[in-house]
């Protein structure tokens, strides 16, 4: 079974206004709510793709009832706890000449939160996969990520992390099998820029070296890089399209790549140019990727 974990959730309200105005009265041309939160993001992508998973993580109040109900109707499963206090996210998307988000804080945690999580996880089993996407609110701890990794050692989960900074940086000691931060996220860990697949190669190598199995890198419009398990170095450029929305492209090509892998038993090659359909097959439309979409790119994706 796969698993995501998702510590903020969100409804995201994406609102299009043309020529917005501050300290006007504006209105809208068109108006979306989508379940939101990078571990839900790769939760429904996966789902598109033909697996089956369950998402995990914290839910308070009507919008967190409305995201496990938005979930159920997509038909991802879901095995969250129930926070008391206050209520999950709503994050406002104002697309106009100018984008702006305003993104809410969330509910109330503590330790017995924390403890619940670690009890859901006690569920996994060998062969399992684990998905640890995005940020966590103020109130957890800056290493619940690594000291997930350390809870499940004795386990052969198979754990990937998309985070950033040091929640990233403190998992690398356990070994988890796929990283994949961005190009400008890898450039703020070593403290260099890093625009070219040439600069990112190195860099994600030190990844590698510090521990992590696999790194994949995101790098929107200039495509991708892998530097698998079994010392390959993979490339591609991006997909040829029409940006539509960026919001999900990471996630999504965490989704295809961990599919790619299943679908193709084990081969780094087609992971990776599964990821990066999956990544770009999003960014083209207006939500996440649907295995077509995904499919039809992957025709025209060409490793270097």
């Amino acid at each position: 079974m796969i698993y995501t974990v998702t510590c903020n959730p969100s409804l995201d309200y994406i609102v299009d206004v043309e020529h917005f105005v501050p300290g006007k009265v504006n209105r809208s041309t068109k108006e979306s709510i989508y379940p939101g939160g990078k571990g839900i993001n790769v939760s429904i992508v996966l789902k598109n793709l033909g697996f089956d998973n369950t998402a995990l993580g914290f839910l308070a109040g009507f919008t967190g009832e409305q995201i496990k109900n938005s979930l159920a109707d997509i038909g991802v499963s879901t095995d969250f706890i129930e926070v008391e206090k206050g209520i999950s996210r709503i994050n406002v998307k104002l697309r106009s000449d100018e984008e702006s988000e305003i993104n809410g804080t969330g509910p109330a945690f503590t330790d017995t939160h924390i403890k619940k999580l670690y009890e859901k996880l006690d569920k996994l089993s060998d062969g399992d996969i684990l998905i640890l996407s995005g940020s966590i609110p103020s109130q957890m701890p800056e290493t619940l990520y690594s000291d997930i990794c350390e809870y499940l050692k004795e386990k052969n989960v198979m754990i990937v992390v998309d985070a950033t900074k040091d929640l990233l940086m403190n998992v690398l000691k356990s070994h988890p099998f796929l990283i994949k931060p961005n190009n400008h996220e890898l450039g703020e860990i070593y403290g260099v820029t890093l625009k070219t697949r040439e600069k990112v190669i190195p860099y994600a190598k030190k990844l590698q070296e510090e521990g992590a199995q696999n790194v994949l890198i995101s790098m929107a419009g200039e495509g991708a890089v892998l530097i698998a398990k079994d010392g390959s170095v993979y490339q591609s450029e991006a997909p040829k399209g029409t940006l539509v929305n960026s919001v999900g492209a990471g996630d999504s090509m965490v989704a295809g790549f961990v599919a790619g892998y299943l679908m193709s038993d084990g081969n780094y090659g087609e992971a990776f140019k599964y990821g990066v359909s999956t990544g770009s097959a999003s960014a083209f439309t207006e939500w996440l990727a649907s295995r077509e979409q995904v499919e039809k790119l992957k025709e025209g994706v060409m490793l270097i």
